[in-house]
């Protein structure tokens, strides 16, 4: 507890720190009330069919990342997805298209221009998703719109929504330049952590209604839910490192190289993108559930208790993480960079067969990482079939818990290297805790 304190007064003492983590803490908050502003036209009043229909599926996903904004009729309703489906498609093309390739190696430049781009698709996606939220709202929120407002609500929201997505992502960036951590990934950790109270108070009235033996089984159900997530820490920063040699080389009177390093390898490269994937995948029958003859396939995909459900979601997940670090893992830029700096592996030739080892190794270690990265998405239905409400059920896994720990680990990362520039005393007694910069934003996350 001594150390605790001290390591919070060292964190504090630091002006820079102390700064960006004012400014952090600030917009946050900013952030949380605007999830609270309802839409013009909206009676607040009315919105429980809303709340009730954002349980599960596509919707529940999109309120979870707003932090219940989505099913508040809020003017942040879209939150940061738009952005984020921007992000992602744009870091795709840039691994897809020669073209994007080519500026993304422009260096700063290049970036800017990307990063331009993915504000303009940012704005196209979110006017699309606010006009079809128009069409939800009229349907599933009719009551809810006054009549008197009805008339200019198509035309009115979509501009108030768009507006909204972009004031999230400028706050995002905002947090990021000015603030500690990634400015994306930590708006949407606090829509996800926003749920956790709540849920955990509904749990708790759950398992109180069934007496003394309840409140043992939530003492169980948190023990194994504490037990999760270090297990998911664990995974985020497993590496394999493969040793790296560096012949010496002689500038003028000094020697260069000639001592070992290591290439880390992270067993879970492809972070929580093969789970956004395979949700969306997972969701595409959903929208046939009307139909007669589909509503039992629409039902099997929407279900996540259901085996079936489990078997096809955990495939597509493997699936997808060996496709996706395919994708951003490339062998063979890693053995050209290794050769052109003197670096060798250990009885590994360079070049080729350099990147044939490195491509064996990663393939190794991604096996088991995919495998865990499937149980870890089906936990969540595990929970709900052994009787724990679908809100807690939610934080045992799946997107929300992979997210809010790896912005965690990436957040606590940049504080330890804050203290240790300075001198002080890191986060841990022993070890480095190891982020993943960008999370959600460019791993994504």
């Amino acid at each position: 507890m001594k150390k605790l304190v001290q390591t919070l007064r060292n964190i504090w003492s630091i002006e820079d720190l102390r700064s960006k983590i004012i400014v952090t803490v600030g917009l946050t908050l900013v952030y949380r009330v605007g999830t609270f502003i309802v839409l013009p036209g909206i009676d607040p009043n009315k919105l429980s069919a809303l709340s009730g229909n954002a349980q599960g599926g596509a919707l529940g996903l999109i309120d979870a990342f707003s932090g219940g904004a989505f099913s508040q009729a809020s003017i942040l309703a879209l939150g940061i997805m738009p952005y984020i489906s921007a992000s992602i498609f744009m870091q795709l093309a840039t691994i897809l298209v020669p073209q994007f390739q080519k500026v993304q190696k422009e260096g700063a430049s290049g970036q800017k221009k990307i990063n331009q781009w993915t504000r303009y698709i940012t704005v196209l996606v979110t006017f699309v998703q606010a006009y079809a939220y128009v069409t939800y709202l009229r349907g599933m929120g009719k009551d809810a719109i006054i009549d008197s407002f009805s008339g200019y609500f198509w035309l009115t929201t979509p501009i108030i929504l768009t507006a909204g997505t972009l004031f999230v992502m400028w706050l995002g960036e905002k947090i990021t330049d000015k603030g500690l951590g990634n400015g994306t990934s930590l708006i949407i950790m606090l829509g996800i952590l926003a749920r956790l109270p709540r849920s955990i108070r509904d749990e708790w009235n759950a398992k109180l209604a069934q007496g003394s033996g309840g409140i043992l089984i939530f003492v169980i159900e948190v023990a194994v839910f504490v037990a999760i997530n270090l297990g998911l820490v664990l995974l985020i920063q497993g590496t394999r490192k493969v040793p790296v040699n560096y012949a010496k080389q002689i500038v003028g009177n000094r020697q260069f190289g000639g001592a070992r390093q290591f290439l880390p390898l992270k067993v879970n490269a492809s972070g929580v993108m093969p789970i956004i994937f395979a949700q969306a995948i997972m969701f595409l029958p959903t929208i046939f559930a009307n139909f007669d003859s589909t509503k039992g396939i629409a039902k099997l995909f929407s279900d996540p208790r259901d085996y079936v459900h489990m078997i096809v979601y955990g495939v597509i997940v493997v699936g997808f993480t060996f496709l996706y670090t395919a994708l951003i893992f490339n062998p063979k830029q890693i053995a050209d960079d290794l050769k052109r700096n003197n670096g060798f592996i250990p009885g590994v030739k360079p070049g080729q067969p350099t990147a044939d080892y490195i491509g064996t190794v990663m393939d190794r270690i991604t096996l088991p990482g995919a495998f865990l990265l499937a149980l870890v998405g089906i936990f969540p239905g595990f929970a709900q079939r052994l009787g724990i409400t679908q809100g807690f059920a939610s934080f045992f896994g799946g997107t929300s818990l992979l997210i809010m720990v790896q912005v965690i680990l990436d957040t606590l990362q940049q504080v330890e290297t804050q203290l240790l520039m300075r001198q002080y005393d890191g986060l841990m007694k022993s070890g480095r805790i190891q982020g993943r910069q960008g999370a959600v934003s460019n791993a994504v996350i």
